[in-house]
């Protein structure tokens, strides 16, 4: 297979100006392989991998000019297990908040859940009773521009507090900048406040609630919080991460980390990946720029 830089052949496929950004990040082999050569490039997998993700495919149909499904899935499969997408998108991460004029560390971030439905079987499958949702939640905290620092996928049963330990536990080992975390009502209220005062104490984290106007009825914009909406909204843009396909948890938030990886190396490549197209994606973008003009 030509392991030159050749004009993608799908909508989905990695430009080469991405490419350039990810190629040297990427291992040069499979460890399942041993020490077999390589039949397909890195970039014939990374395109094929990014097909299941932009179109919602299932592995088996991926179109026969692409890496056969089976290959695509287990370097996937074998790059989720060895730390590869996690390690690939911190790097990147940091590298685009340095682009941006920004400390490669965060000081504040944002945390909200989305629930997920789940067509397929698998591990930790619950029903969410709030959103009347059976399937897995998504439970992401982002930094001030949007990108994504700690990703955790578990069952929809799972409470939001609940779920907000998972991702906030050994935060500030990874993170030790990290001092406030916004969030909506749901994880702060005068009935239990419990998560707020674990913050405190376990992590030495401030929680602070942006809470809804309840004289505005439908969607609203809230301060802060539209970071990590926006970010949900990057992600289900992704055809395969509007459910929940993945049989385990690991390449639920594989993806994740894959679909975040694309739009960074767009974003280093100096591509929009994802440019805003409704009025409040546009809203966003602009209330961004006035923040980082400040």
């Amino acid at each position: 297979m030509c392991p030159c830089i050749c004009k993608p052949s799908y909508d989905s496929s990695v430009t080469d100006s991405q490419w350039a950004v990810i190629e040297t990040l990427l291992p040069r082999t499979n460890p399942s392989l041993g020490g077999r050569p390589q039949v397909h490039s890195r970039r014939l997998i990374i395109d094929t991998i990014s097909y299941v993700l932009v179109s919602g495919y299932a592995w088996r149909l991926v179109p026969h000019d692409l890496a056969p499904w089976s290959t695509a899935y287990q370097w996937f499969a074998a790059w989720t297990r060895d730390g590869t997408w996690a390690r690939i998108h911190d790097v990147l991460r940091e590298r685009v908040r340095t682009a941006d004029g920004r400390d490669p560390q965060p000081s504040a971030a944002v945390l909200d859940s989305q629930s997920a439905r789940s067509s397929e079987g698998g591990e930790a499958i619950g029903y969410d009773a709030g959103k009347r949702v059976r399937g897995r939640k998504r439970h992401l905290l982002v930094d001030t521009l949007g990108l994504m620092l700690v990703g955790i996928v578990h069952s929809a049963s799972v409470q939001d507090r609940a779920g907000a330990k998972l991702v906030l536990t050994g935060i500030r080992d990874r993170f030790p900048q990290v001092g406030l975390v916004w969030v909506d009502g749901g994880y702060v209220n005068s009935v239990d406040a419990g998560l707020v005062r674990w913050a405190h104490e376990q992590e030495n984290l401030e929680i602070v609630a942006v809470p809804r106007n309840a004289d505005v009825k439908g969607f609203q914009v809230l301060p802060r919080r539209w970071v990590v909406e926006r970010t949900f909204g990057w992600l289900t843009r992704c055809r395969r991460l509007a459910r929940d396909y993945e049989r385990k948890t690991a390449h639920a938030e594989a993806m994740i980390q894959f679909a975040m990886i694309r739009l960074m190396a767009a974003r280093l490549a100096g591509e929009e990946l994802t440019p805003p197209t409704s009025s409040v994606e546009i809203e966003a973008a602009r209330r961004l720029a006035e923040d980082l003009k400040d």
